[in-house]
């Protein structure tokens, strides 16, 4: 089976074919790049899909993926993630494996067929030449037999005619042998070239042809085997991704088997459980009688003043079935007083460790800072000692900062935990005012805490305890004649003062001290005439007048 052989005389319908099979590889190359397009788009909606719904950080919705089910679907985002990676590689290995090694055949296969037509071609034309040249031999050929008989037939004529000369006869005689000489060379030359024409069509059909022909036909062949191969390697890349798109399938699996709906139903009653007890029984008040009436009208107020658990219900209260706090509409207490007693052990619990990883973060972070210094001290050549005393006093301050913080979040939880009694008036003022970011929470703490039956109600001594202290720190300020400048200090950083008696500064700014700490961690400064109060002494650098320090 020969092209050469069987299709000796179909040249332009090779030709034809033969680029045929060249546009088909070449759709087959616009298939797989597709195909590759296709895959990373899928790929990229997948990762968008999963990075869609994936918990956002420091938000609500990121607390509630402690329960196993919300766990578990992270872990199906994640696997997911990893599901579109291989679709990624899908597309990375058919444009390497088959796009880039067919384009790159393809262009070798043009120039082939370019290559053998143009032979082909070539041959042709010889082949065309060598019969025109027979058809003009022939033609020359013939015209001179013709001539020849034509002088021959004039010259039998003019010696048959008695009334031509001999000179005439002769003439015609000599004229027609020089026709057939003219005739016999034509013929000579005819056959030469019939027989030199012969032999190259041979040549054309039995060698030339053949040859170019059996080239195009491997070269068919060969490509049709490319497109074989390059069809084995497309389903080997989808085949090779297939055991980790398994593994990612499996994960989805395990994670939606480790869900666990008791470990879930225990989150929620640790995520929600307030700490009250259930409400008693309602006395009966019976109104038919007055005296009893009044009793019952003064039971509760003298309940609330005693602390005791068993109040009855009244004034707003009424009709409020369970012992909750009143929601706060403003900003979140410091010291989350208006949360659930076990709620608001739990936040309390959860700061302190907090700020107890802050503190250990700078502790070890002044450790390098020290023993890079000692370091400098052994070794100058390698950096001044003196350079690192500014960071270093930085991380010092903020560790007491830190640790004042620490210790105010341990009071409030010990007080929750029952553990300390309720907080002194300076403890109040120093952990009520001493954060910039947090409004006078001791304030608002009795009014927020609430309940029907007086279970979570501040005593009144505590009420009076807040009314103490906004008195005293308004008198304070009650001052007619303004204090005089005893210094300056610069912020060291900004300090927000929303509580009332404060003032708030920013990192960098200098400003005038008119009183000094008094023990309390507070220093009184002013920026003009209007504009006085507290800041924190841990937040400014102070230079005291040396006229003040002597007085």
């Amino acid at each position: 089976m020969s092209w050469g052989t069987e299709l000796w005389d179909q040249f332009d319908n090779l030709e034809k074919h033969t680029q045929w099979g060249i546009d088909t590889l070449e759709k087959c190359i616009k298939f797989v790049k597709e195909r590759t397009e296709i895959e990373l788009s899928y790929a990229k909606q997948l990762r968008n899909l999963s990075k869609k719904y994936q918990p956002k950080k420091n938000s609500k919705e990121e607390e509630e993926y402690k329960y196993t089910s919300c766990k578990a679907f992270i872990s199906t985002l994640n696997e997911m993630n990893d599901y579109a990676g291989q679709h990624e590689v899908i597309s990375e290995n058919m444009a390497s494996q088959i796009i880039v090694d067919l384009a790159r055949y393809v262009q070798e296969l043009k120039q082939e067929r370019k290559s053998n037509f143009h032979d082909g071609r070539k041959a042709q034309q010889h082949i065309e030449t060598c019969w025109k040249q027979l058809e003009s031999s022939k033609r020359r050929f013939e015209r001179d037999c013709k001539e020849a008989d034509r002088a021959q037939q004039y010259f039998e004529k003019m010696d048959a005619d008695i009334n031509v000369t001999k000179a005439d006869v002769e003439k015609a005689r000599q004229q027609a042998q020089i026709r057939h000489q003219m005739a016999e060379d034509s013929k000579a030359d005819y056959s030469s070239i019939l027989q030199k024409f012969n032999h190259e069509q041979h040549e054309y059909y039995h060698t030339h042809i053949p040859n170019i022909f059996q080239k195009i036909q491997e070269m068919e062949e060969r490509r049709i085997v490319r497109i074989g191969e390059s069809m084995k390697t497309y389903a080997e890349v989808d085949r090779q991704v297939i055991p980790i798109i398994g593994k990612c399938l499996d994960g989805i699996v395990k994670a939606a088997e480790s869900i666990d709906q008791k470990n879930d139903s225990q989150l929620v009653i640790e995520a929600y459980k307030s700490g009250f007890e259930p409400p008693g029984d309602i006395e009966f008040e019976d109104y038919t009688q007055p005296m009893k009436r009044t009793v019952s009208d003064n039971s509760l107020s003298n309940s609330r003043g005693e602390g005791k658990p068993d109040l009855k219900f009244g004034g707003k209260s009424k009709g409020k079935l369970w012992p909750f706090i009143k929601k706060n509409k403003g900003a979140t207490p410091e010291d989350f007083s208006n949360l659930p007693p076990e709620q608001r052990r739990k936040k309390l619990q959860q700061k302190v460790d907090e700020l107890s990883k802050e503190i250990q973060k700078e502790m070890d972070q002044r450790d390098a800072i020290t023993k890079m210094k000692d370091v400098y001290l052994k070794n100058p050549q390698m950096g001044d000692p003196a350079s690192l005393d500014h960071k270093l006093a930085e991380v010092s301050q903020n560790i007491e900062k830190l640790r004042l913080e620490t210790q105010k979040f341990e009071a409030w939880l010990a007080e929750v935990e029952g553990r300390l009694p309720a907080r002194s008036e300076q403890a109040r003022r120093q952990s009520g005012l001493y954060d910039s970011q947090n409004p006078p929470t001791v304030n608002n703490c009795a009014q927020d805490r609430e309940s029907p039956d007086g279970s979570y109600t501040e005593e009144q001594s505590q009420e009076s305890e807040v009314k103490v202290l906004a008195t005293d720190f308004d008198d304070e300020f009650d001052d007619e004649e303004p204090l005089p400048a005893i210094g300056t200090c610069k912020a060291l950083y900004t300090f927000e003062g929303q509580n009332e008696g404060t003032i708030s500064v920013v990192e960098g700014e200098t400003l005038y001290v008119i009183e000094e700490d008094k023990g309390d961690g507070w220093t009184r400064i002013r920026r003009n005439e209007d504009e006085e109060g507290y800041v924190p002494t841990s937040y400014v650098e102070v230079c005291l007048d040396k006229n003040a320090k002597d007085s």
